[in-house]
């Protein structure tokens, strides 16, 4: 018998079909972040509390009815541990309770040994912490996600109001007091004759109705007026979102949550059930359609990540944007009195925008071949980038045949610009250097395997890292990086671009780049901190011997300390030297299965209780160097010559464009 005979019978049972496939879907990710400042050890008792801690959120955070949960383990520091998770308040209890269980997983599985982390999903955030955070605001760290569409310029005013005005006010009170044990409002208001603006807010339940208020404040500032059809705001403790199309579930969210019947109470006869439900199915389905219809369209805009089209990906991130007007005004219309250096791709000059901020601004050269897909590929990189130990990208702009990129101003300019200059080593004392040791691992440990893509930078060196005013390490130049898929490993180029002494010899001889090529350059960087000399330099007038060769040498006949820079000779911590030393030879072995990962060296630099393998015999890339010298002077592209990084440092670099056989 044909199904539209029988209409409420047929939305009904696609209603049922579609509530169950939403449950059963895997909830989305958003975002996530690590503190990548304090660690634990594995299988100590921070982690055994944590795994305790996260079990009981997977377990309970549907128990309550209001989707939050939390839970602690362990009485004294550095040992105990507070963890919560919230769902949205609009989502089913089936959809929270796979949700929170995937979070547990998914954060231990970015941030393996972080002691404080966050974890963003559309339906769901889960936290954990060493230290209270339970009834606390805390509105750090935070992730923006835009809709790239714009609102056309006669409507903006309108929607800015709507956004900054009566609507987020009215629904930041209305969550702050909620009396029903969520904090989570919703409000659909009329734009125009064609569309409604959808906006959704909510606080973790433990917070004050004043301290709520003041984060939903704070969370809708970034993301407010600046044209864009949709936007949210992921804070630790209040998440805020507005569309132009329904992206929550409208009808749960007007309905208030139902207790539990008590033990023996009454219970509703099957015709009240079925009159409740057959009119909430058809409001489903049509909201389904309606739904499916507009996200259709409004995901082919929106800012995520994908990680099968990157290619494509700049138009993900067009909120970047800067006019050309603006970038000229800032810099004087890239005076030379602005100028703070000239890399191979072009000049970078320092400037000032209207509200007082600093920036530096790359102007890549027209007659660079090399330029426009190295533009590309850095803004495609680091827009996604958020670490404290990577250089943050403000904007770009494209404008005829300009390219520039904005990036923030690191006032210390770059390591290469203190670390070989004689007369400014000693302004790096031990715990200076060991503190750049570390962030550079941890922002290359970001790179590998935290962000949202794994990212191979390819041309770290002592002149890409800059250091801000605390001296703390800050990796930059992201114009040769590599984006890898989820299950690749390895990649293979015809076309060798970096800076020799820092390439490993797989890469610098095959054209095969890994991690593990990452790894190597770490470990020649390491080996210059502690020296202070280039890896390039030798060591005695008549041997042919690089850094490399020295430092293994020096290690096999048991005096390692021969390494230290001069400078370090009467401060210096005897443990920690010969670790770091021990740490680089590991990162400069040959073969690459040889070197450790990342988040092996972090452990390593972080835990004395780690045992370290002897190293093997690093890979003595001046044997190559004759073989290597013929087809550079060919190219012509390895010739030093002065290049900027983001601070304004100019250093003697190599930039090598060599053929593998």
């Amino acid at each position: 018998m044909p199904c539209w005979k029988y209409p409420l019978v047929f939305l009904f049972l696609l209603a049922i079909t579609f509530l169950s496939l939403t449950s059963e879907s895997a909830p989305t990710y958003s975002g996530h972040s690590c503190s990548n400042s304090t660690f634990f050890a594995a299988n100590d008792t921070f982690e055994s509390n944590l795994n305790s801690v996260l079990s009981s959120l997977s377990s309970n955070t549907t128990r309550a009815g209001t989707g939050f949960y939390n839970a602690s383990a362990g009485e004294d520091p550095p040992d105990v541990v507070f963890g919560l998770s919230l769902c949205r308040g609009d989502v089913s209890t089936a959809v929270c309770q796979d949700c929170v269980a995937t979070a547990t997983k998914e954060i231990l599985r970015r941030c393996p040994l972080d002691k404080v982390s966050i974890i963003w999903y559309d339906e769901c955030l889960l936290r954990y912490s060493n230290q209270y955070i339970f009834a606390t605001l805390d509105e750090e760290p935070s992730l923006v996600l835009v809709n790239t569409g714009i609102i056309q310029e006669a409507d903006r005013e309108r929607f800015s109001q709507l956004l900054s005005g009566s609507t987020i006010n009215s629904l930041a009170t209305r969550a702050s007091n909620s009396q029903s044990g969520k904090k989570f409002a919703t409000e659909e208001e009329k734009f125009n004759s064609f569309q409604t603006l959808y906006n959704l807010v909510q606080c973790t339940p433990d917070l004050t109705a004043s301290d709520c208020y003041r984060c939903l404040q704070r969370a809708i500032l970034p993301i407010c007026c600046g044209g864009n059809q949709g936007g949210r705001a992921l804070l630790p403790s209040c998440t805020l979102r507005y569309e132009l199309y329904p992206f929550y579930n409208i009808t749960a969210a007007a309905s208030p949550t139902l207790p539990p019947l008590a033990p023996g109470g009454s219970k509703m006869s099957s015709l009240t059930i079925l009159a409740i439900v057959i009119p909430i199915a058809v409001a489903v389905v049509l909201l389904f359609v309606g739904f499916c219809f507009f996200r259709r369209r409004a995901l082919k805009k929106y800012n995520m990540v994908s990680k099968e089209n990157v290619g494509n990906e700049i138009q993900t991130i067009e909120s970047l944007q800067f006019d050309w007007d603006t970038i000229e005004a800032a810099t004087n219309k890239f005076a030379d009195d602005n100028k703070i250096g000239e890399g191979g791709f072009g000049v970078v000059y320092k400037g000032t925008l209207f509200n007082g901020q600093h920036i530096a601004v790359k102007r890549l050269s027209k007659s660079s071949g090399q330029g426009a897909v190295e533009f590309k590929n850095e803004i495609l990189v680091v827009a996604k980038l958020q670490h404290r130990n990577l250089v943050k990208l403000l904007g770009f702009c494209f404008e005829g045949e300009e390219k520039l990129l904005v990036y923030e101003y690191v006032t210390n300019k770059s390591l290469d610009y203190f670390l070989f200059d004689p007369a400014k080593q000693g302004q790096l004392d031990w715990s200076r250097r060991y503190k750049i040791i570390e962030g550079i691992a941890r922002g290359t440990l970001y790179l590998h395997e935290d962000s949202r893509l794994r990212i191979i930078h390819r041309d770290l060196k002592a002149s890409n890292i800059l250091l801000d005013d605390n001296m703390n390490a800050k990796i930059s130049d992201f114009g040769m990086a590599k984006i890898f898929g989820v299950d690749q490993t390895q990649g293979n180029t015809s076309k060798i671009v970096g800076t020799f002494g820092y390439m490993s010899p797989e890469y610098a001889m095959h054209g095969r780049y890994s991690v593990k090529s990452d790894l190597f350059s770490f470990g020649v960087l390491v080996l210059e901190i502690i020296s202070g000399q280039k890896n390039r330099r030798s060591y005695q007038s008549d041997h042919a011997e690089d850094l490399l060769s020295y430092a293994w040498n020096q290690w096999r006949s048991g005096t390692p300390l021969e390494l230290l820079d001069p400078a370090l000779r009467h401060s210096y911590s005897r443990n920690e030297v010969i670790r770091c030393i021990h740490i680089g030879l590991l990162c400069v072995q040959e073969a690459p299965a040889s070197r450790p990962t990342m988040a092996t060296v972090v452990l390593m630099l972080n835990s004395y209780s780690v045992t370290l393998p002897l190293p093997q015999q690093p890979a003595l890339l001046h044997r190559s160097r004759a073989k290597l010298d013929k087809p550079t002077k060919e190219l012509g592209s390895d010739q030093s010559s002065s290049s900027q990084a983001i601070s304004g440092s100019v250093n003697e670099v190599s930039l090598t464009e060599i053929y593998p056989r």
